[in-house]
């Protein structure tokens, strides 16, 4: 009986679907609207058609920045084990104008964590309104792509590269989309997750 029972117990871990963690901010956490309506939510839809064989973990704080992440991200590492980290900080940094050279370090120290977790790693970056100054909105774009080229990992450039033109595709603050702009912000990040989900098979 002893035998039987462990390797049912076997079989049924060997066919737990593996995690993908999503750790952004409110850009990833469906802020001001149903939780169902966000963009996460519609991948694990998506997955779930597919029938893609991941369980989405959406551990997206709204107001995260890239140094908050890093103090979280060990525990989730440790408690989800991840084959996949749809890794989506950074905005925060620039809207506070933090130094840059913090948050590159912050974005790459996490990328270092998640791989040596076993995890592969897909790099989500932003770009700040012109308003914070030519010199600083620059560095910032550039530093998403120059991280992800030291890492060796995906980078999808710009999460609202679809949306970011009509200022209908925003709710009343201007910052974050609307709900109907949700499967746009998806397709944006599937166009590089697709090809990152083939290569963790």
């Amino acid at each position: 009986m002893f035998c039987v029972l462990v390797f049912i117990g076997l079989a049924g871990a060997a066919q737990a679907a593996p995690n993908l963690l999503v750790f952004g901010d409110s850009l990833s956490a469906a802020y001001g609207m149903p939780r169902e309506s966000g963009w996460v939510t519609l991948l694990e839809r998506r997955l779930q058609t597919g029938k893609a064989d991941y369980q989405v973990i959406n551990a997206s704080v709204s107001g995260e920045t890239t140094a908050g992440g890093l103090t979280r991200l060990p525990a989730l590492l440790a408690a989800h084990k991840p084959r996949l980290l749809i890794l989506a900080l950074g905005a925060n940094d620039g809207l506070r104008g933090l130094p840059l050279h913090q948050t590159a370090r912050n974005l790459e120290a996490m990328v270092a964590l998640a791989q040596k977790s076993g995890a592969k790693v897909l790099l989500v970056g932003m770009r700040l309104p012109p308003n914070y100054g030519a010199a600083y909105t620059s560095k910032f774009q550039n530093l998403f792509s120059e991280v992800a080229n030291r890492k060796k990992i995906p980078l999808v450039p710009f999460l609202l590269q679809d949306i970011a033109s009509q200022r209908s595709n925003f709710q009343a603050d201007g910052l974050h989309p609307t709900a109907q702009a949700q499967p746009l912000l998806l397709e944006t990040v599937w166009s590089e997750l697709a090809v990152l989900l083939n290569r963790a098979r």
